[in-house]
């Protein structure tokens, strides 16, 4: 077009008839002007022509289409086999303001996809009624890690487990007539199938399928069955067929899995779950070896000591898999979040779902954890076109101790040597060349020569104290104003006239349909007998429940309490009471703290009271089992909507000079001021009982820190031995003390201005040491040695990656800065990350660190004697940094 303009315009016409003949001096002028606009014109040209290519790309990349297929190694994306990193981020455990920012850090660390399960009971609360909105906007969610330029593997199950209400099935499902969950029942399947075909027709619509240009490569049908599929008989198996084919029919062009499913029928790929998968084999050769749940920690539930599993065995689970075939892998959590309202599963699962995950609770990074890994995906990258290309070759090189190695050509190859030995450290020969391995430990070699990586090595940086909101210099404590709270004591016992009356106890989930935690069962009992007026008939009063957890009134007044335990929710509870003359009434109130999302049979499991007796002194026993009991569903403060922002002024609530402590089923409200910042907020309730909270009318869950774990079994974090095979009780924290007594408030939910915070106390506390934590920093601290690998991403083919030299690298929370540097040496410093000290060998280096990290989001400091010095030749040295970041 441009062209066609110059010639109109005769710019090039010169050519006609000579130059010489045309053109004199003043001519040349107006020639080398034209040649000038042309050179304009042209550059003009050339970066529109770019413009046009850079937004031609970036459209075509958005919607470019993709074939996702599998073969025996992996899954393969347009044509190409892939290593895949992944990791499970559930979407309604934080909020979408968040959800960019914890995806992005997720990408940083490795990860080439993210999983989620798909929450039926959130998304059809009522049946034929949907919600997608808010935290439920899968839609959203979806396309949030499309931006990001990762892929989605999505779990629709739709039973999810994932400690999860109900196990993620709606309770309005436990209803339907003839209904029998998870087997070859009509009823069940109808809505199953039903569910299913709205989850894959609402990602077809929105082009979200890898072949439609979307980031889903992969779909799960079902969820764990096959650990529980033995208890279901020949239902069992048919359904299985059923679920598979059903799923395949649904057409979504992408590969299909069952996880902890050995009978999974072709062509649905069978996975696997557990803290180990390297010995793992799918059922069918030409199955790609896949693990869908990696557990990076494990769930925390109330009146539990809190599981943590050290990085070093992860590290070892994840290279193992990798280094004996395995092409899939997914961290079971990435980023666990927490358990909003009343979201989590049962029985007793906690309301914070961190599960020690790379990614904490907070969106805070979790380190050494997450930079170990990240270095370890970047050393399995190198690797990845060796991988791809071959089976692994087994080499045995001593007891405990053997090399898989991947050919690529005759010549060239990628080696894993590991030492699965829990106990003993070992030299091994391979390739000529001698290899040192930590027990417990996979050394990575993408050249088959040079070590770029060793699982029981941590080099990541580290941040101090114990989780996100430790009390540190970089945490700060707001206490809320003692004469500004109000209070609504609850009523004891029946509170309205839509009580009914039963003859006999009825099970509670059946009863409430879990539209409350709170079952009333209240009896009335006539004493009869003459006694001398003024005394009272001393009994013991007997209650059974299935769970749980119960507040027992006698005449209106608390004399017990009682709750079971998330391994066993069921429990006894026996009170010595005293009955007065003439009529006495007994309430009791049954909770809820999650309904059963687990196991064989599950969804028929039951909770509340089934036995309640009194014995007098002789022993003899009065069943109240089958008399009259009056029920109540919920509690009076929850009918009156006292947790509604729009009731903060009634005049329902109470005001005082100070609220009313350690009393019972009472109601507590405050407003407060949201400190300044843009972080997440941390609401500590360790002065309270148990109950529930609400700010600005969001529930951020159940509280309980009055549940303290048993005092023995923990290790402290250093003193857990990350050497031989993990399980949730081998590494735990916080014995003797609440599971949790901190609570996340993201920031979105409060403003600027004044904000209500409204509780429900059930059993007694303090609001008046209730306080608001923020976060205004992080202090980190490094530690590296000379004979640590240089950075994994640092090594290149037929590089001298030996002569590189490792690093310390510090990186701050995006947005904050390194403020400070606390600490310095190369030499031999002692101690560990916030007690090192120097040692008698010491380069004072601290104007050199200062120097290259203050003021900037992160650095990288080069144990190099050249640039720090050399203090003592001869001396193995350790490069040591602390440093504070800040906002």
């Amino acid at each position: 077009m441009f062209l066609m303009f110059f010639l109109h315009h005769g710019f090039f016409n010169l050519c006609e008839t000579g130059v010489e003949d045309r053109v004199d001096v003043g001519g040349l002028a107006e020639i080398e002007d034209a040649v000038a606009e042309l050179q304009n014109l042209l550059s003009t040209l050339l970066m529109i022509q770019q413009i046009k290519q850079i937004f031609e790309g970036y459209f075509t990349e958005k919607v470019l289409s993709a074939t996702v297929t599998y073969d025996h190694r992996a899954l393969v994306i347009d044509g190409k086999r892939r290593i895949l990193q992944s990791g499970s981020i559930h979407y309604p455990r934080s909020t979408p303001e968040v959800w960019p920012e914890i995806i992005k850090k997720s990408k940083e660390g490795g990860l080439d996809v993210i999983e989620t399960y798909v929450f039926w009971n959130y998304h059809e609360p009522v049946k034929g009624q949907y919600y997608f909105e808010g935290r439920f906007d899968l839609v959203r969610f979806v396309k949030t890690v499309q931006e990001a330029g990762l892929l989605v593997h999505l779990r629709i199950g739709p039973y999810a487990c994932a400690e999860w209400n109900y196990g993620g099935f709606p309770i309005w499902l436990h209803f339907i007539p003839g209904i029998q969950f998870r087997t070859t029942n009509a009823p069940f399947k109808i809505e199953m199938k039903q569910f299913l075909a709205k989850i894959v027709e609402m990602m077809k619509k929105e082009h979200l399928f890898a072949s439609q240009g979307g980031p889903i490569i992969l779909a799960q049908v079902e969820n764990e069955y096959g650990n529980i599929e033995g208890s279901y008989g020949v239902g069992g198996e048919l359904y299985v067929k059923w679920a598979a084919e059903t799923a395949v029919s649904l057409n979504t062009s992408v590969p299909w899995v069952m996880c902890v499913q050995d009978d999974a029928p072709d062509p649905i790929i069978n996975t696997c779950n557990g803290f180990y998968c390297d010995r793992f084999t799918p059922n069918s050769p030409s199955k790609p070896k896949m693990w869908t749940e990696n557990y990076s920690g494990w769930f925390l539930g109330f009146g539990n000591p809190i599981p943590f599993r050290p990085v070093e065995d992860l590290a070892f689970a994840v290279a193992r898999f990798f280094e004996t075939g395995g092409t899939f892998q997914n961290y079971y959590m990435y980023f666990g979040g927490t358990n909003f309202g009343r979201t989590a599963g049962g029985p007793l699962v906690a309301t914070s779902y961190d599960y020690d995950a790379p990614i904490d609770e907070y969106g805070f990074l979790r380190q050494p954890k997450w930079g170990h890994l990240r270095d370890l995906h970047k050393a399995i990258k190198q690797c990845e076109e060796h991988m791809i290309s071959s089976n692994p070759t087994q080499v045995q090189l001593g007891k405990n101790l053997e090399a898989h190695v991947y050919y690529k050509s005759s010549n060239e190859c990628a080696a894993f040597l590991a030492n699965y030995g829990s106990s003993l450290d070992a030299n091994v020969t391979f390739n000529g060349n001698i290899y040192f391995l930590p027990a417990w430990s996979v050394s990575i070699l993408p050249d088959c020569k040079n070590v770029i990586f060793n699982t029981a090595k941590v080099v990541s940086q580290r941040t101090l104290g114990d989780s996100s909101f430790s009390a540190t210099t970089s945490v700060n404590d707001f206490i809320l104003e003692p004469s500004s709270w109000s209070w609504y004591k609850e009523r004891v016992g029946i509170w309205s006239n839509n009580s009914f009356m039963n003859s006999g106890l009825l099970e509670q989930i059946t009863t409430t349909k879990d539209t409350s935690d709170y079952l009333w069962y209240t009896i009335s009992i006539n004493v009869k007998e003459n006694n001398i007026p003024g005394q009272e008939k001393e009994l013991f009063l007997h209650i059974e429940s299935l769970g749980h957890a119960a507040l027992v009134f006698v005449n209106k007044r608390l004399v017990g309490f009682g709750y079971g335990n998330h391994e066993d929710a069921s429990f006894i509870l026996d009170e010595k009471i005293t009955l007065n003359h003439g009529n006495n009434t007994i309430d009791l109130l049954s909770m809820m703290i999650g309904v059963q999302n687990y196991g064989p049979w599950f969804d028929v499991a039951g909770a509340g009271i089934f036995y309640v007796a009194l014995h007098d002194l002789k022993n003899d026993t009065n069943d109240l089992s089958f008399e009259e009991w009056t029920y109540q569903v919920g509690l009076e403060g929850e009918d009156l909507d006292l947790d509604n922002i729009n009731l903060a002024n009634s005049s329902l609530w109470t005001t005082g000079a100070a609220p009313p402590v350690n009393q019972s089923l009472i109601w507590y409200k405050v407003a407060f001021l949201a400190p300044e910042g843009k972080g997440p907020l941390a609401l500590n309730l360790a002065s309270m009982g148990k109950g529930q909270a609400w700010v600005n009318g969001q529930s951020i869950g159940r509280y309980w820190p009055a549940f303290l774990s048993p005092s023995s079994g923990c290790t402290n974090g250093s003193d857990c031995d990350y050497r031989g095979a993990y399980d949730p009780s081998k590494c735990l924290k916080n014995c003797g003390q609440p599971a949790q007594t901190l609570y996340h408030i993201p920031r979105t939910w409060v403003h600027i201005g004044e904000n209500l915070l409204v509780l429900h106390e059930e059993l007694g506390g303090d609001p008046s040491k209730i306080s608001l934590r923020t976060k205004t920093g992080q202090e980190i601290c490094a530690h590296v040695s000379e004979t640590d690998p240089p950075p994994a991403d640092s090594w290149k083919p037929n590089s001298e990656f030996i002569s590189q030299n490792p690093e310390v690298q510090l990186t701050c929370e995006r947005g904050w800065h390194i403020t400070s540097i606390n600490f310095a040496s190369l030499g031999t410093p002692i101690g560990k990350c916030g007690t090192f000290a120097l040692g008698a060998c010491n380069a004072d280096i601290l104007s050199i660190v200062q120097q290259a990290c203050l003021g900037q989001e992160g650095c990288s400091i080069p144990i190099s004697t050249a640039t720090l010095g050399d203090p003592c030749p001869g001396v193995l040295k350790c490069l040591a940094v602390e440093a504070l970041c800040s906002d």
